[in-house]
């Protein structure tokens, strides 16, 4: 199975216009791979655009009238501080100078106002970019791109199709991010760990070379059911593989490697399953094994013989425990 898949999606409402790949194909990060109708968000990139010009003719404008409302302001306070001394001075009546005094406040709500009316036309100009950098934005996602090298592993849309924002695209598996994952018995669970290397085949390509692989992850809990545990196996990057091929992996069993006797020398008494030991003295001896796979007419040794091990390799019926045996002759 690829590590890294990605299923690539629609971010805006458009009609297919061109689906330039097919499943299988490969790519390289940047190809265009889907093309969406994109008049639509032409357009309204278009309306965003005109829309920031007006904001800042609009912010121009503002500013001219904030500075004509400075200038005003500066000269009725020049004039209301004039008419203040000349008032104290007794040269100006009460009447005058309270007419420059309500100019004068009247000069800085200007003022004020006009401030304000920049400091909106400013705001309108900030969310006028925001829709123009959001329209631009559309208009990219008209082009579904590569994220990155890889393989087409499904097309889910045609020419023609209505696409929109969620709606899904293709699925793209990254070249070379495979992993294999194995099933291995319980009884095997002990003879590998994470970081040991492990080699590969896959049967499905012909005259393949082994492919040497590193165990990355060991799936702690068993199947219930097979009593099998998970192990998945990193492949190199440069191997070209396809989700869902079948693997097979060599998996050491230990130093000596699988142990096998004929299934003639087990032994069965009631629930429990065995052999007949040989000691150094000829002395038959009933020992409990536990056993694996068949192979033709032998059979795998989990537990309870060590290679070496001296057997009756078809013991007679009559055969019990403590019984002297002699070598074949």
């Amino acid at each position: 199975t690829a590590q890294n898949s990605t299923t690539l999606s629609g971010k805006i409402m458009g009609t297919v216009k061109a689906v330039n790949v097919k499943e299988g194909d490969i790519v390289k990060k940047g190809d265009i791979l889907v093309i969406l109708d994109e008049r639509q968000v032409a357009a309204d990139l278009r309306q965003s655009e005109a829309g920031l010009s007006e904001a800042r003719k609009a912010e121009a404008a503002a500013i001219s009238a904030r500075d004509a409302a400075r200038a005003g302001a500066e000269l009725a306070q020049a004039t209301y501080k004039r008419y203040q001394k000349l008032f104290n001075e007794e040269s100006a009546t009460r009447q005058e100078f309270e007419e420059i005094e309500a100019r004068h406040r009247q000069a800085q709500a200007a003022l004020s106002q006009a401030e304000a009316m920049v400091a909106a036309a400013r705001s309108r100009i900030q969310q006028a970019q925001a829709t123009v950098s959001g329209a631009s934005i559309s208009k990219k996602d008209a082009m579904i791109r590569a994220p990155y090298d890889g393989i087409v592993a499904a097309k889910m849309i045609n020419v023609g199709d209505l696409a929109s924002p969620g709606s899904l695209l293709l699925t793209l598996e990254k070249t070379g991010g495979f992993q294999a994952e194995l099933v291995l018995p319980e009884h095997h669970i002990q003879t590998v760990h994470i970081g040991q290397s492990m080699d590969v085949s896959i049967p499905g390509q012909k005259d393949s070379p082994l492919i040497t692989g590193m165990i990355k992850t060991i799936v702690p809990m068993a199947d219930q059911r097979s009593r099998s545990f998970t192990v998945k196996v990193i492949l190199p990057e440069n191997v070209l593989l396809r989700s869902g091929m079948f693997a097979r992996a060599s998996i050491p069993v230990g130093e000596g490697g699988m142990l096998l006797i004929p299934e003639s020398a087990q032994v069965v008494q009631g629930q429990l399953t065995g052999y007949f030991l040989v000691d150094d003295a000829r002395i038959a001896r009933f020992r409990l094994m536990r056993t694996g796979r068949h192979f033709g007419d032998q059979i795998e040794i989990i537990s309870g013989m060590k290679p070496g091990t001296r057997y009756v390799v078809s013991p007679p019926v009559e055969l019990k425990d403590g019984i002297k045996v002699e070598d074949a002759s």
